[in-house]
C-alpha cells in the first residue's frame, strides 16, 4: 500500500514500431522472426561512404499520430546523431530526432476504473531507428548479436509528467495502443517488442510542486509489468527517503522473476548524447497540404467511436468504452449488429461478456475468436425469435466455440428448441401444481416467493426448454386462479 504522504509522479516514453514495409533508413525488410543478421544490409551495419535515406512511410505514419491526438505536426523537423556506445548499433550513434521533433503537442484523454476521466498531455513524438539485439544465451560466455532491428523505424511518444497513479499509466498506455493500432501504424505486438516503454517515476511530498527525483525504467513490455515495476519504484523511493536518503537519478531495470527494479546505469541527459544534426539527412519539410491529405485518410477513432456507440447504439459509456477499445473488436461488434439486423445492446452483452470470457479464458484475440461475427448473429437471431431461451443460448455458444457448427445445426442437432405451445405447457404446469400441493397451498396462503419455486420445477420437467415467459405467465394464472 502506497504512502498517502507522498504523490507519485509519472511520465512514459512508448516506443511503437512502426508497421512499415522496410527499415527507416535502408531497403532492408522488418519482417518479425527471420533469422539472425538477414536483414541488415551495409546502411544498417554502419559501413563506411554509407548513406541513409529516409523512408517516407514512417513520415507518413508519425503525421497520422500527430492529426490523431491533436498535435502540431511540424512544417520542418530535423534528425540528429544521439551519440552513445551502443553494442548492437555499429555506427556508434543512433539517428533520432531531438530539437525539432516532427510532432509536438498534444494529448490523450483515459478513462479510470471509476468512470472519471482525465487528459494527459503528449510532449513529442519523434522518428528514430532501433538498434539490434544482444544475445546472452547459449554463446559459451560470449554476447552475439543480431542485427535484423538496427535501422527499424520507432515512433518514440513521449508524455508529459501528468500521471499519478499505476492506474493511470496503464490507462495511457493502453489508450496509445488502441490509437496505434486503429491508425494501421504499429501491430502492438508487445511481446515481439513492437509496443513498448521507458516509465520516468518520482515522488513528492503530497501538495507539494516541486519535482523528486526520477528513475527511468527501461523496456517495459507489458500493461502488466507497467504497472508491477511503478509500483515497485515508488515504494522503494518512499523507502529510501522516509529513511534518510537521496534518489539518484538512474536507469533502472525491472525484473518480473522477483518483481524489483535494479539499477542499471546513471541516467544520462541530452547533452551527454552530445546531439547533432546529421550531416547526411536534409530537413523534413511538411506543406500544409500532405497534413490535409494525411488528415482525410485517418480511420475514426477510439473516442469518436465510442461516442458514436452512445449516440447510435444507445450503449453505456462503460459498454462504449470496452467494445471500442480496439478496432478489431469494434469491427467485430458492428458485424454482428448488422448481421442481426438491430438489436444493439442484446449483440453488445453477448459480445463483451460471454464471448469476452471465452476468450480470456483460452488467451485469444478477437481476430482469433472460435465463433465469428456471423456465427454470433445467428444465434442472437434464435434468441430474438425464440427458437431458444437465453439460458439454452448459453449452451448453444459453448457447442459453437467448440466447433460443433454454427447456431441452427446445433440447435437441431441437440433438440434445444424452446417450446412455445401454450397447451404443452400447461399440461406440465397442471402436472406439477398437482406434485405440489403442500406449496400450493402455502402460495395461496400468502406466501408467493414460491412463484420461483413453481417456475423451477417446470423448468426442470421441460429440460429447460419451455419459454421462461410463457411459462411465468401461464403458472401465475394457474396458482392465482
Amino acid at each position: 500500500m502506497m504512502s498517502t504522504q507522498w504523490e507519485t509522479v509519472i511520465g512514459l516514453e512508448i516506443h511503437a514500431q512502426l508497421a512499415t514495409r522496410s527499415k527507416i533508413f535502408s531497403g532492408s525488410a522488418t519482417a518479425y522472426g527471420a533469422e539472425a543478421n538477414t536483414q541488415a544490409n551495409l546502411v544498417d551495419l554502419g559501413y563506411p561512404g554509407v548513406l541513409p535515406v529516409l523512408n517516407t512511410e514512417a513520415v507518413r505514419m508519425a503525421a497520422m499520430f500527430g492529426l490523431a491526438v491533436g498535435a502540431r505536426v511540424a512544417e520542418r523537423s530535423v534528425f540528429a546523431r544521439k551519440n552513445y556506445f551502443y553494442p548492437d548499433l555499429p555506427k556508434g550513434y543512433q539517428i533520432s530526432q531531438f530539437e525539432l521533433p516532427i510532432v509536438a503537442g498534444g494529448s490523450v484523454q483515459i478513462m479510470l476504473e471509476d468512470g472519471s476521466t482525465k487528459v494527459i498531455g503528449v510532449t513529442r513524438a519523434h522518428l528514430e531507428e532501433d538498434a539490434g539485439k544482444s544475445l546472452h544465451e547459449d554463446y559459451q560466455g560470449m554476447t552475439g548479436v543480431d542485427l535484423n532491428r538496427a535501422g527499424t523505424p520507432l515512433l518514440e511518444i513521449v508524455s508529459e509528467p501528468d500521471m499519478r497513479s499505476p492506474a493511470e499509466a496503464v490507462a495511457y498506455m493502453k489508450k496509445v495502443h488502441a490509437i496505434v493500432r486503429y491508425l494501421g501504424i504499429c501491430d502492438g505486438n508487445m511481446q515481439e517488442g513492437s509496443f513498448r516503454c521507458d516509465a520516468n517515476v518520482s515522488v513528492r511530498p503530497r501538495g507539494s510542486e516541486t519535482l523528486g527525483t526520477r528513475a527511468e525504467l527501461k523496456n517495459l513490455n507489458s500493461f502488466r509489468f507497467v504497472e508491477k515495476a511503478i509500483v515497485h519504484e515508488v515504494e522503494r523511493q518512499i523507502d529510501i527517503i522516509e529513511g534518510g536518503g537521496k534518489v539518484v537519478q538512474e536507469t533502472r531495470l525491472y525484473d518480473p522473476t522477483r518483481d524489483e527494479t535494479r539499477s542499471m546505469r546513471a541516467k544520462e541527459e541530452a547533452n551527454d548524447y552530445r546531439y547533432f544534426p546529421d550531416p547526411d539527412l536534409l530537413p523534413v519539410v511538411i506543406d500544409s497540404a500532405y497534413v490535409e491529405t494525411v488528415r482525410a485518410s485517418l480511420p475514426e477513432l477510439p473516442d469518436a467511436k465510442r461516442e458514436r456507440f452512445v449516440a447510435e447504439h444507445g450503449l453505456s459509456v462503460y459498454d462504449a468504452t470496452v467494445l471500442s477499445s480496439s478496432r478489431e473488436l469494434a469491427d467485430f461488434y458492428e458485424a454482428v449488429v448488422a448481421a442481426v439486423g438491430g438489436e444493439p445492446k442484446v449483440c453488445a452483452n453477448w459480445v463483451s461478456v460471454e464471448l469476452a470470457a471465452y476468450l480470456n479464458r483460452d488467451n485469444r484475440s478477437i481476430e482469433h475468436s472460435a465463433v465469428s461475427a456471423a456465427q454470433l448473429a445467428g444465434m442472437i437471431k434464435r434468441i430474438q425469435d425464440d427458437t431458444i431461451s437465453g439460458k439454452i443460448a448459453k449452451e448453444v455458444f459453448e457447442a459453437m466455440w467448440d466447433g460443433e457448427g454454427d447456431a441452427d445445426a446445433i440447435i437441431e442437432a441437440k433438440g434445444l428448441k424452446q417450446i412455445t405451445d401454450s397447451g404443452a405447457i400447461e399440461a406440465v404446469i397442471d402436472d406439477v401444481i398437482a406434485a405440489n400441493p403442500a406449496q400450493l397451498e402455502q402460495y395461496r396462503s400468502g406466501k408467493t416467493n414460491l412463484l420461483g419455486y413453481f417456475v423451477g420445477q417446470v423448468m426442470r420437467a421441460t429440460g429447460g426448454k419451455a419459454n421462461p415467459g410463457q411459462v411465468n405467465q401461464l403458472l401465475k394464472a394457474k396458482l392465482d386462479g
